[in-house]
């Protein structure tokens, strides 16, 4: 009997069979859920916007310091005008806005576009905007500006430096990243423009219930050189959220946020500490959020 059992185990082997425990396979990974992201307007829609910047501005020079504050609340629109499965175009109108500016120890001034007052000559240049269109600009679906004609000299944005997000070609999935580059224009101290280069860094950070919640960052690429241009740069670098609606095709929110502090931008004893929010939210009946972080 041990010489027949010796047999067959040696025949088994011979043609290959070996009888061995079964082990299970492990389970093919699943690819990640992807999400693309693009604009969806309608021609004569109007999407309303609320924004609103807070900012407090410290400096130092030769032993004198002073802070100034400003608050602007303004609602304004796009008024869609053309759309199709490619591209859109739509005016950028300000409807209304109140401000409130203080400049160190001077008396603070205040104007509300619907009071009906007139406005102090320093809110003059905004007041003679209510009504009429920033600019006429025409994106495709992934934010990308086509075309873009300003009206009366308000093409400079805080940060982002675009009305419409850059949304990138492929789909995403959660935490893949895109980049858009960004240039930003600053005075040397010899009175010359030097141009500073930028990355945007978008992160898909999450989606749910249909709307992506997206991080934002600004690499300079481009050495400042001195802290005097760096003064210049941080108002127009970006950090903080924006969420998009992926089935309505549109931004819902974005938050910015400044947190600076520059030393020796004008001499070895000056300084300058920036700090301010810049919020922009969609209006569905939405409550004003912003305020200046502590």
């Amino acid at each position: 009997m041990k010489l027949r059992a010796l047999k067959i185990a040696c025949w088994f082997v011979a043609v290959g069979l070996v009888i061995a425990p079964a082990v299970a396979k492990p389970a093919a990974a699943a690819d990640p859920e992807t999400y693309q992201l693009r604009y969806k307007l309608k021609a004569g829609e109007k999407i309303r916007y609320e924004v609103t910047h807070v900012a407090k501005t410290k400096t130092r020079i030769r032993g004198e310091e002073e802070i100034s504050n400003v608050h602007t609340v303004s609602e304004r629109h796009w008024d869609v005008s053309e759309a199709n499965e490619t591209d859109f175009t739509f005016n950028h109108i300000i409807d209304s806005v109140e401000m409130t500016q203080q400049q160190g120890d001077q008396e603070e001034l205040r104007w509300d576009s619907a009071s009906g007052e007139e406005p102090n000559q320093v809110f003059e240049k905004v007041a003679e905007q209510i009504g009429q269109k920033l600019a006429t600009i025409k994106i495709d679906t992934r934010g990308e500006e086509l075309e873009r004609e300003d009206f009366g000299g308000t093409k400079a944005q805080l940060g982002m430096g675009s009305l419409a997000l850059a949304l990138p070609e492929q789909a995403l999935a959660i935490d893949d990243t895109w980049t858009v580059p960004r240039e930003v224009k600053a005075r040397t101290d010899d009175g010359e423009v030097k141009t500073i280069k930028i990355q945007e860094v978008y992160k898909l950070e999450q989606v749910k219930t249909g709307v992506a919640t997206i991080s934002i960052r600004s690499e300079p690429l481009t050495p400042m050189g001195s802290d005097s241009i760096k003064a210049q740069v941080i108002q127009q670098l970006s950090n903080g959220e924006i969420r998009f609606d992926i089935d309505a095709g549109r931004m819902i929110s974005k938050k910015l946020d400044w947190d600076e502090t520059v030393v020796g931008f004008q001499g070895p004893n000056s300084m300058m500490e920036y700090r301010a929010r810049m919020t922009e939210q969609l209006q569905d009946g939405a409550q004003r959020t912003a305020r200046l972080p502590k």
